[in-house]
């Protein structure tokens, strides 16, 4: 079986977290002392939520955190963080490594919902790698190339 019964089968925003928080950090961190209120007001989320992804980047070794008014600071020069690495520190692909889950309920004596894990289950393998590959071919310095172009910071 591919998925879970009940799982979600949308990538969680702490992702898209992840990655503005490590983009903070690498662009800020030299000039100011990053803390989780100060990434809380860009990324404008609740210090908590901003918490608890730190430690997941922690976590993944990707960030140093100091506690009290210390702030963070990355662990690896952003060439060598790659969208994927953001991506499975951040837990983004759910119980068990999938990134897929199946809704609740299906009905083993219905002729379709009883083949929908074996029709789906390779279809949605070949996606979630095909999205890790693709994640994996992009770096956090590309990143903040690509910031820089659109904004000045």
């Amino acid at each position: 079986m591919y998925g879970k019964e009940g799982e979600d089968m949308q990538i969680p925003s702490r992702y898209t977290i992840g990655v503005h928080i490590l983009m903070i950090i690498a662009l800020k961190s030299s000039s100011e002392r990053v803390t989780s209120d100060f990434i809380a007001n860009s990324v404008g989320a609740n210090p908590v939520i901003i918490r608890k992804t730190l430690g997941q980047l922690k976590t993944a070794g990707l960030i140093e955190v100091i506690r009290g008014k210390g702030g963070a600071s990355l662990l690896k020069d952003p060439e060598k963080i790659s969208l994927l690495d953001i991506y499975l520190a951040t837990d983004s692909q759910g119980e068990n490594g999938q990134l897929f889950g199946f809704h609740k309920d299906i009905n083993p004596n219905c002729d379709i919902g009883s083949s929908m894990h074996q029709i789906l289950d390779n279809k949605l393998l070949e996606a979630q790698r095909a999205l890790e590959n693709q994640l994996s071919q992009t770096s956090l310095a590309e990143l903040m190339a690509n910031s820089k172009e659109l904004t000045p910071l």
